[in-house]
């Protein structure tokens, strides 16, 4: 899969999703990352079995400082600033970002979207 930006930048949008899969699964759960290629648009979709969103919390995860819940997340550490790093980069590469997670318990689906470069696409 192809995609036109900055290495670095991408790079760290893939970092931030990994890392933030692998702070909200225990142990003996999984984190799958699966990269693939639909006509103009590249994905990377991350997948994790931790500890699930609540569907209220969903629209707000990308939010710089937002924290779905206070308790489990100073346990978890981190500044509510990685998924905000995500969003904002993806979207300087012309991207889109999503999340779905079917609640507590479910784990969560990040996805985040690229047009693929013209000469790559033909």
């Amino acid at each position: 899969v192809v995609i036109d930006g900055d290495r670095a930048r991408l790079m760290q949008v893939l970092q931030n999703l990994l890392a933030n899969a692998l702070r909200y699964t225990p142990a003996g759960g999984s984190v799958t990352v699966i990269a693939s290629r639909t006509g103009a648009s590249a994905a990377i979709v991350v997948c994790d079995t931790g500890e699930g969103i609540e569907p209220a919390h969903l629209p707000y995860v990308f939010d710089r400082f937002y924290r779905a819940d206070s308790a489990r997340n100073r346990s978890q550490g981190g500044a509510g600033l990685g998924l905000a790093i995500v969003r904002a980069l993806t979207e300087a590469h012309g991207g889109e970002v999503g999340v779905v997670s079917a609640g507590p318990g479910k784990g969560s689906t990040f996805t985040v979207t690229f047009p693929v470069p013209a000469r790559a696409a033909a």
